[in-house]
């Protein structure tokens, strides 16, 4: 199946009725905005929010989007692998970029910036890619949700001019699986992930070695058939902390499965293992932070009025 087929509006009738217009409007500006850059390069994850940006772009500037993603310890190859499914199968030009975020001294130390340090690196080497493809700009995926938390990564993106036209045409998560699903996207209701580094609370040291740890007691959750799971790593005699939805955590606890998890994370290393009964939360690590703590890590409000072919918007 060609692009096209598979980047089109598969089915508006998907869209809830009262709400259609809304949602067509949003993603006319998005369409507006990335045809003024006359090219771009897509930083691509393969989740929600990167798929509906790619597939929109791929649309509106046929031949000049590339998706690009990065290798890397932190993003598992779990997800990698089905990034670049999903680019064959959008037929997009993909492009594999390694970006070793454990080689900035200041990343290991996991502090409250943490990921300002991890997206100035790898946007500094995605947009160098685009250069190398010839395409003018780079554009990332965040939404107008992703504002609400504690992001210092959306600094980082600022400094380097990286545009964010999913925020810049006031798209949400939920319009953005909305639109998808209109569009026929396998990802419309994929869970959300963040990078395994988000796993570790702030002041506790990342390593390869624990990295892969939780990677490997994800993927064996996931393989139970859990969807949304997170096993946060806290250095109390190696306590693995499951966060998972409601389903999820009715799944662990029944005598079945709750040995399995038992066993299994014993052999990766997890001294305790511990479900967490308020559930997944996004950035529930951030609740330890200080308000001094987050405007200390995040030199100041992100910079939104980038201009789109020299138009502030």
């Amino acid at each position: 199946m060609g692009k096209r087929d598979l980047t089109s509006r598969a089915s508006q009738a998907d869209l809830p009725q009262a709400a259609r217009p809304a949602f067509e409007l949003k993603e006319r500006k998005l369409k507006k905005l990335l045809r003024g850059l006359g090219g771009a390069a897509v930083a691509f994850s393969g989740g929600v929010d990167s798929t509906y940006l790619a597939a929109v772009c791929a649309e509106t500037l046929p031949g000049r989007c590339v998706v690009v993603t990065g290798r890397s310890a932190s993003f598992p190859a779990r997800e990698r692998e089905a990034a670049e499914a999903t680019a064959r199968q959008l037929n997009l030009r993909h492009i594999l970029i390694d970006s070793e975020e454990l080689d900035i001294p200041e990343f290991s130390s996991n502090p409250p910036n943490r990921c300002y340090l991890c997206k100035r690196e790898l946007f500094a080497k995605i947009k160098l890619a685009a250069a190398q493809a010839g395409l003018p700009h780079v554009v990332e995926a965040s939404n107008v949700d992703d504002e609400v938390d504690f992001r210092p990564g959306l600094q980082a993106l600022a400094e380097l001019g990286i545009l964010s036209p999913l925020r810049q045409a006031n798209l949400t998560k939920d319009d953005i699986r909305q639109l998808s699903k209109a569009r026929g996207l396998a990802t419309w209701d994929k869970p959300s992930f963040a990078c395994l580094a988000s796993r570790f609370p702030y002041g506790e040291r990342i390593t390869p070695e624990r990295l892969g740890k939780v990677d490997l007691a994800e993927t064996f959750l996931l393989s139970l058939g859990l969807r949304q799971v997170r096993v946060r790593f806290h250095d109390h005699g190696d306590l693995a902390r499951i966060e998972t939805d409601d389903e999820g955590l009715a799944l662990l606890t029944t005598p079945a499965v709750r040995p399995l998890v038992a066993k299994r994370f014993l052999e990766l290393g997890f001294t305790y293992t511990a479900a967490d009964l308020a559930g997944y939360r996004t950035g529930s690590m951030n609740a330890s932070l200080t308000a001094v703590e987050r405007k200390a890590s995040s030199p100041g409000p992100p910079q939104l009025s980038v201009a789109f072919r020299g138009r502030p918007i």
